[in-house]
């Protein structure tokens, strides 16, 4: 997916964007998609790969889609120690859509299908999303 159309709910650690940069770099490819609502673009997993693409002027990011506020199968939590006691989802796509950001590792999001590995090269998300493009 191309990167504009990502939007971010949590903000990140400087320091664990550095160390994913570096092993993306090493690894010369992604090796996770994002987990992306297919409605509004909020990123629900990989805030710190999403903005290891920016870093490296990727195009585009691999990512699965989900149908978020339907989806009965994506259960959301909080980590420990973030502060708060519970989250919601709508409480996710506001953050997402108003681009007020909640704290790095507020929400925990944990699926049914764990995300497949992957191995999609640096080269081609430095290409269009599109391939018409």
């Amino acid at each position: 997916m191309p990167l504009e159309v990502l939007r971010p709910h949590e903000q990140i650690i400087s320091s664990k964007v550095d160390q994913l940069l570096r092993m993306t770099n090493r690894w010369n490819a992604y090796t996770k998609p994002l987990l992306i609502d297919r409605v509004t673009g909020t990123i629900l997993d990989g805030h710190h790969r999403y903005h290891v693409a920016q870093r490296l002027s990727l195009k585009c990011v691999p990512c699965v889609l989900i149908d978020y506020l339907d989806d009965d199968s994506i259960e959301l939590d909080v980590w420990p120690n973030c502060g708060r006691d519970s989250i919601s989802k709508n409480e996710v796509i506001d953050a997402a859509m108003s681009g007020e950001l909640l704290h790095p590792k507020t929400s925990r999001h944990r699926l049914s299908d764990h995300l497949p590995p992957i191995a999609v090269p640096l080269s081609r998300l430095s290409l269009s999303a599109s391939k018409e493009d």
